[in-house]
């Protein structure tokens, strides 16, 4: 984090940080006045602290030339995205609208009052083994909401396991080695998980995810239950939560780009008064439904559940049923499909 690196007191770190200011060029555009107000703080310590991070943004000259040098041609941008890898979210119709899977590189958002079945079926699914079409990585799990359930995600690695071993049976016609097979422990070790109690918590966590993730590159996922949670209280400046969430945006799609992984997050579900009534739509506003790559809306129809495409750059908007049951999230059965199946035994 650039402001980590100013010569100013860890009190005076934290303040900024808190208000949003995480870079050095946000910080040497103020006026002392501006900058005094945010922090709480004299004028001639805010000027002090603008100063130096005006010397430190002349350092910095050298990685914005590093940045200028790693430019790409629009035909390495068509290869990047033709070749990016996805996170299936074993349902065939989900995967289908969302072209092939959850997609690495990008931030997706997904809208729901609550998602957390499909949230663990991405941690569990990231670490399918390659030679069985997954990525073989790891996942973080940052919880804001205290609603992650350990007793689910062992339920839904027990049948991710399963399923595995019953697919290579039949493709090789032999049990799958013991080196090969995943145990549900194992998927479990593999979610790295974290628990946040406030919003300064959460965005510490989220600057210290880079080196985290440095040092540990297996991780291919990163799911934020809920980005909204601790930003939907105690906050009476609405410009100030706004440059939070921007900041913390812009600092995962970085994260994904670099590491080539995927970043999810769950927000939640509110009413806003349109056109003389109340509908539901997401949380955070406006400017917030511009900071993903993509959003995801989870929604029922009668008594089944959809997923509805609601901004991507890539894909088309369309919806896809989907069925959550005891070993996760999969392929939707309809009605009249069910009478059938009845019938049929």
């Amino acid at each position: 984090m650039e402001v980590g690196r100013l010569p100013i007191s860890a009190a005076q770190k934290g303040k900024l940080i808190s208000a949003g200011y995480t870079t050095l060029s946000s910080i040497s555009s103020l006026s002392p006045t501006l900058l005094s107000r945010d922090l709480n703080i004299s004028e001639t310590d805010a000027l002090e602290i603008i100063k130096h991070a005006s010397l430190g943004g002349t350092m910095d000259d050298c990685s914005s030339s590093r940045a200028i040098i790693g430019a790409q041609t629009a035909w390495d941008v068509l290869h990047e995205e033709e070749s990016a890898t996805r996170i299936t979210t074993s349902s065939v119709d989900l995967d289908h609208i969302l072209g092939g899977g959850i997609s690495c590189c990008e931030v997706t958002e997904i809208g729901k009052i609550t998602a957390l079945t499909s949230l663990i079926q991405l941690a569990v699914n990231v670490q399918i083994p390659v030679h069985c079409g997954g990525l073989g990585g790891k996942a973080i799990y940052i919880d804001t909401e205290g609603s992650f359930m350990v007793e689910r995600v062992l339920q839904i690695a027990q049948a991710c396991a399963v399923e595995m071993s019953t697919s290579y049976a039949s493709s090789h016609n032999s049990l799958p080695p013991s080196h090969i097979l995943m145990q549900p422990e194992d998927i479990l070790e593999n979610i790295i998980y974290f628990r946040v109690c406030s919003y300064t918590e959460q965005i510490a966590l989220v600057n210290y995810l880079d080196k985290f993730i440095s040092e540990h590159r297996e991780v291919k996922l990163v799911i934020i239950d809920s980005i909204t949670f601790h930003f939907r209280q105690d906050f009476d400046d609405l410009a100030l939560r706004t440059r939070l969430l921007g900041g913390m945006a812009l600092k995962l799609m970085k994260l994904a780009k670099k590491f080539v992984l995927a970043v999810v997050l769950l927000n939640q579900v509110t009413t806003k008064y349109t056109e003389g009534s109340f509908q539901l739509s997401l949380a955070l506003g406006d400017s917030w439904s511009h900071a993903c790559t993509n959003r995801i809306i989870l929604y029922w129809n009668c008594d089944e559940r959809y997923a509805y495409i609601d901004k991507s750059p890539s894909l088309r908007s369309t919806s896809a049923p989907y069925a959550v049951t005891s070993s996760g999230i999969r392929n939707s059965v309809s009605k009249c499909q069910q009478i059938l199946r009845t019938q049929a035994t």
